[in-house]
């Protein structure tokens, strides 16, 4: 299989079926697979503030499988230096 990488930076989720899929793609460098993560952590949150304001929204379990995904590339998200949105960012250390 191959993976369009520009489609997946525009919806990780639509190209992959979970944040662990993403580690296992052969097809990707260490950087891609960081930087799919935090675009979907992103959109992850996105949809938790759309959840928080009455919208159907996102999971916080899919949230907790893209952190550890992105731990497990031995990067550590600094929780205390947050982006000032209701999505935060997710800052690396």
């Amino acid at each position: 299989m191959s993976i369009n990488f520009e489609r997946a930076r525009l919806a990780p989720a639509a190209v992959f079926d979970s944040p662990q899929s993403v580690l296992r793609c052969a097809e990707l460098s260490r950087e891609e697979k960081i930087d799919l993560l935090l675009r979907w952590a992103y959109d992850a949150a996105e949809l938790a503030v759309a959840s928080e304001e009455g919208m159907p929204g996102g999971e916080l379990d899919s949230q907790v499988q893209i952190l550890a995904a992105l731990q497990s590339l031995q990067h550590s998200v600094d929780l205390e230096r947050t982006g000032p949105t209701k999505q935060h960012g997710l800052p690396l250390v």
